[in-house]
């Protein structure tokens, strides 16, 4: 399944590159074709480190920890524009106008 996505690179003394996008409310779970898909990129600087969660009542998930100003401010605004982003794609699906272009295949 193909995704269209807009990115945008958070620029504040690191660099955090922000991809998102989803084909909005399908009707049902991911039997019905619903997907979102959310990329948080290190383009430079970022003090970002990921660990998985595995835990034995739930599928698991992951856990982000950003150290320092910068990736506090990147952080926040790469969320509102994730949210930006979702809240106008939630209908119709992200569409491709606006930020940088991008498509995903999405098992």
């Amino acid at each position: 399944m193909r995704i269209v996505t807009k990115k945008q690179t958070m620029v504040h003394a690191a660099l955090l590159e922000v991809e998102v996008g989803t084909t909005g409310l399908c009707g049902g779970d991911t039997g019905h074709g619903g997907r979102t898909y959310l990329r948080l990129e290190d383009e430079g600087g970022t003090d970002i480190t990921v660990r998985p969660i595995s835990s034995g009542t739930g599928s698991g998930g992951v856990e982000l920890v950003f150290g320092g100003d910068a990736e506090l401010e990147n952080l926040i605004a790469g969320l509102q524009f994730a949210l930006h982003v979702l809240q106008e794609s939630k209908e119709n699906g992200t569409v491709a106008y606006g930020p940088t272009i991008g498509s995903k295949t999405i098992d």
